[in-house]
């Protein structure tokens, strides 16, 4: 799955195209290194996106094309 889809999927970013920004901006780092809208991402990569002065590190547990809110923190775990 596409690292874009995966971040709106998941709930980590609200909308595909902010998180299609964020990666241009470069506030997006895929197992530490900046990564690219279109990066693949598995079971057990390390993503951390820059909110402002906040940083978000969570690793990926499971990838579902569609989920429901309440499942949605189940796809990854805070690190």
């Amino acid at each position: 799955m596409r690292l874009d889809k995966y971040l709106k999927v998941s709930r980590l970013i609200k909308r595909r195209t902010v998180a299609n920004e964020a990666c241009d901006a470069g506030r997006v780092q895929l197992n530490g290194k900046a990564a690219k809208a279109s990066a693949e991402v598995k079971i057990g990569d390390v993503i951390e996106i820059q909110f402002g002065s906040k940083n978000v590190k969570v690793e990926i547990t499971d990838i579902i094309e569609t989920t429901k809110k309440d499942e949605a923190g189940d796809m990854y775990k805070y690190v």
